[in-house]
């Protein structure tokens, strides 16, 4: 009785599939490459390990029995299948699958939004069966989810004291200090650091840099850790605080912002991107990676 298929089986099948369709032991000795005696000895191995005949052989010439017959059937279903499963498999060996989840900070430039869309290109280029998924979320909440397992990749400014994220710098966002037209200062001719750093400023409560943001002593009776909010606070004309040039840029043509003293006050920020250093990356993950960078790397 057979229990289970082992390797020998389907050797022993394919024997009796070739010698049903050759037509007999005798015939199908140029096909198999080995002499009728052993022909016959193979069969009647097969038979022995299923436990009944499989066909009829002597001088009334070659003929399957009703249960060869129906062997040979689930033979040829046995054979088309594994012929199926070896294509899929072959097909699988260099195809990309899984999901990719990918935290994005927000308010990000037009020209970075383009960036990352040419990366997405890149990688559904290739041979891919991937879910993605987009989440944009400030950088404590996206540290957060890495360091769940909600997110396999994120890209932000990151404080870089998590010893678990592997941290690679993708590009650097201008920050500067504004104020809005309602303000003290908005019109004032000779601005004095001293007389800004005494304006009341919206506070960040995510320190991404210690010591790279100036005016961190200052007073502050807003905080906000979103762009929106934080331009809000200014536009109010009661606080002054930090945004990035794009957002500000169109408020800024519009006569709403003014920029306070730059060179002593504007910073830069890097935004890396973020994937954790524990956890091994799929083969998805890590092509995406290879797009991004590629993406992030043209034209310098």
């Amino acid at each position: 009785m057979l229990s289970q298929v082992r390797d020998l089986d389907l050797q022993l099948l394919r024997l009796f599939a070739t010698v049903v369709e050759s037509g007999g032991f005798s015939a199908a000795q140029g096909e198999l490459g080995i002499g009728q005696s052993t022909i016959s000895t193979q069969m009647a191995k097969l038979e022995t390990r299923l436990g009944f005949r499989l066909c009829e052989r002597g001088k009334a010439g070659f003929r399957l029995t009703p249960k060869g017959e129906q062997v040979l059937a689930a033979t040829h279903r046995l054979f088309a299948a594994l012929e199926t499963f070896k294509g899929e498999a072959q097909g699988m060996a260099d195809k990309l699958l899984g999901e990719l989840r990918i935290g994005l900070s927000e308010a990000l430039d037009t020209e970075v939004m383009q960036r990352v869309g040419a990366a997405i290109g890149r990688f559904r280029r290739r041979n891919q069966a991937v879910q993605i998924e987009l989440l944009s979320a400030m950088p404590g909440e996206l540290e957060r989810r890495l360091l769940q397992d909600q997110l396999h990749l994120a890209i932000g400014y990151f404080a870089g004291n998590q010893a678990a994220l592997d941290l690679q710098p993708l590009f650097v966002e201008e920050q500067r200090l504004y104020c809005g037209k309602a303000h003290v200062l908005f019109a004032e001719r000779a601005l004095s650091a001293d007389a800004v750093v005494a304006c009341d400023r919206v506070a960040h409560p995510y320190r991404y840099i210690d010591d790279a943001e100036p005016f961190l002593a200052a007073p502050s009776s807003a905080r906000c850790e979103q762009v929106e909010g934080s331009l809000a606070f200014i536009l109010s004309g009661a606080h002054i605080g930090y945004l990035p040039r794009h957002i500000a840029a169109p408020w800024l043509a519009r006569g709403e912002l003014r920029e306070l003293l730059p060179e002593q006050f504007g910073y830069r920020v890097e935004f890396r991107l973020a994937q954790h250093r524990g956890r091994q990356p799929s083969e998805a993950q890590q092509a995406f990676v290879a797009d991004l960078l590629a993406a992030f790397g043209e034209d310098g």
